[in-house]
């Protein structure tokens, strides 16, 4: 099999067993999952804010969903384990089904998307976005954004420091689709610059000694350089400077004979 056909086909199985975790485990409130392969397994590592829920009594949701990872995804030997989520509203896909839900038991669409935003923003988030779009009020499709702080479009701040998420909420009035883009805090953006205040006196002589040293070794070099031009001045040069001294003398005393001869 081809590499490049071999990394197409597991990040298919990938999203197949990532799908199926969502719809199974969706009262789970399930945020994601990683497989690793190793020598003894596959080592599935679900993300949940119920991990209870996703254990079952005895650990009896856990083993059929062993069983279901082995017989329909073909996973050899897989071990499956269950992280709590610690922050669940730093996370798009436990935020987007949470608002999904709400929208489902029939809350106005407007304060759940406003109760979900001010949640997330007061975690610690550095911006939200919530897009609502579907039969909000009428018999006709619109979309709703709701915003606050900033959160990045593109370069690597997009790919590095925002979570996005779709979820769906089935009304009677429709199919409501759920956008959630979460960007985190991170400590500095490639566009902010950060002056650091706790730099000591020493440090700062240290500095100034290396900057002083670096300039003397540069006006040595200069000298240097301008003793060697001067070394390099042709002899014929010093000649025709004297020659053109005694030729301007020359013509100075013409004159002043010139002069006397007048007087």
């Amino acid at each position: 099999m081809p590499a490049l056909e071999h990394f197409i086909n597991k990040r298919i199985e990938k999203t197949e067993i990532d799908e199926f975790l969502a719809t199974e485990l969706k009262k789970a409130w399930y945020g994601k999952v990683e497989i690793q392969k190793t020598p003894l397994g596959t080592r599935i590592v679900i993300y949940a804010a119920r991990p209870g829920i996703v254990i079952g009594r005895r650990g009896r949701n856990v083993k059929e969903l062993t069983e279901i990872m082995e017989s329909k995804f073909e996973l050899e030997n897989p071990q499956i384990e269950v992280v709590e989520i610690e922050v669940p509203e730093l996370n798009a896909r436990v935020m987007a089904e949470r608002l999904a839900s709400r929208l489902e038991r029939g809350t106005q669409y407007r304060r759940a998307a406003y109760s979900i935003l001010r949640r997330i923003k007061d975690t610690g988030a550095k911006g939200v976005e919530i897009t609502v779009s579907g039969k909000l009020t009428s018999h006709r499709a619109r979309y709703k954004k709701f915003r606050q702080g900033f959160v990045a479009k593109c370069g690597d701040p997009a790919n590095l420091y925002v979570d996005a998420a779709v979820a769906y909420a089935i009304l009677k009035k429709g199919v409501i689709g759920i956008n959630v883009k979460i960007m985190k805090d991170p400590e500095l953006l490639p566009n902010e610059i950060k002056f650091r205040r706790d730099v000591s006196e020493e440090k700062l002589n240290e500095i100034a000694g290396i900057e002083k040293s670096a300039a003397d070794e540069i006006i040595e070099e200069l000298k240097a350089t301008e003793k060697e031009e001067e070394s390099e001045v042709p002899e014929d040069s010093e000649k025709s400077e004297e020659l053109d001294e005694s030729e301007v003398s020359e013509e100075n005393t013409n004159q002043d004979e010139e002069k006397s001869k007048e007087e």
